[in-house]
């Protein structure tokens, strides 16, 4: 990279650059440096820096049936998203990158609508709709609505899969004989698994962690883990939530890091 003097850009002239970059990588990464060490503390305070060790709080966590039936509550729904996601996510961006769908610019802005509209709003839209269809505080709500916020980054994901592959291929098998479905099952499928499966990855992460719309429609037995979370900390101070958001923590760099391998793989 050069100047417009036609000299070479150096590092040293890059430097208030990396300095920015840090400190916002810093601004980001901070809550982590300070919550994963409080989640080990003994006391009963969050206190930062902890005045003992011990994993009190990840054993309280575990032991708590409550807990526990929030955090598989909240499993089944990321589960069940991430099967009803990636399907139609998959569905659209095939369509979208075949160019088969009129109109494509507006039904990839809708498609794409929930990445922009405030999700405060989303939840509100959502629970009055299931106020009238009765399926406020039920699996099937939280899905549906969780399927919507994940449906855009499924599509995102893979289109950018659909980028780098030929679409000639999938031509030639149908032009032999097979089925648009078959083709694509057996041709296309292959070549653009990483970033079926990296989809798949953000869909469950984007339902595991969201918590506006839980917090409007979820209740009783369908409480997800994260509306039990911001219950317990408006509520009372319990450091169990350093221990569970460290455990989250875990979880949403675990998932991207396999969505970047697989990102990778796929480039290479």
């Amino acid at each position: 990279m050069s100047d417009q003097t036609g000299l070479p850009i150096t590092h040293w002239q890059r430097l208030w650059l990396y300095a920015v970059g840090g400190f916002v990588l810093f601004f980001l990464i901070a809550p982590c440096l300070i919550i994963v060490p409080m989640s080990f503390s003994d006391s009963t305070l969050l206190q930062f820096p902890p005045p003992t060790w011990s994993l009190r709080w990840y054993n309280e966590y575990f032991g708590s049936i409550e807990w526990r039936d929030a955090t598989m509550v909240s499993i089944k729904v990321a589960v069940m998203t991430t099967i009803l996601a990636t399907p139609i996510g998959v569905a659209a961006a095939y369509a979208l990158n075949a160019s088969v769908l009129r109109f494509t610019g507006i039904i990839n802005m809708i498609l794409t609508a929930p990445l922009i509209i405030p999700v405060i709003l989303i939840a509100i839209g959502a629970f009055f709709l299931y106020a009238r269809i009765g399926i406020n505080n039920t699996l099937t709500g939280l899905v549906l609505a969780h399927t919507v916020l994940a449906i855009p980054l499924v599509v995102l994901t893979v289109l950018s899969g659909f980028r780098s592959y030929d679409m000639n291929q999938e031509r030639v098998a149908r032009s032999l004989g097979a089925g648009r479905l078959s083709a694509f099952w057996q041709v296309t499928a292959p070549q653009i698994r990483f970033s079926i499966i990296s989809g798949a990855l953000f869909a469950f992460t984007t339902s595991f962690d969201e918590v506006v719309v839980s917090l409007f429609i979820s209740g009783g037995e369908t409480t997800t883990l994260t509306r039990r979370m911001f219950n317990a900390l408006r509520d009372e101070i319990d450091p169990t939530i350093a221990a569970i958001s460290t455990c989250l923590i875990i979880l949403s760099v675990l998932m991207l890091s396999i969505a970047q391998i697989l990102g990778t793989k796929r480039e290479n």
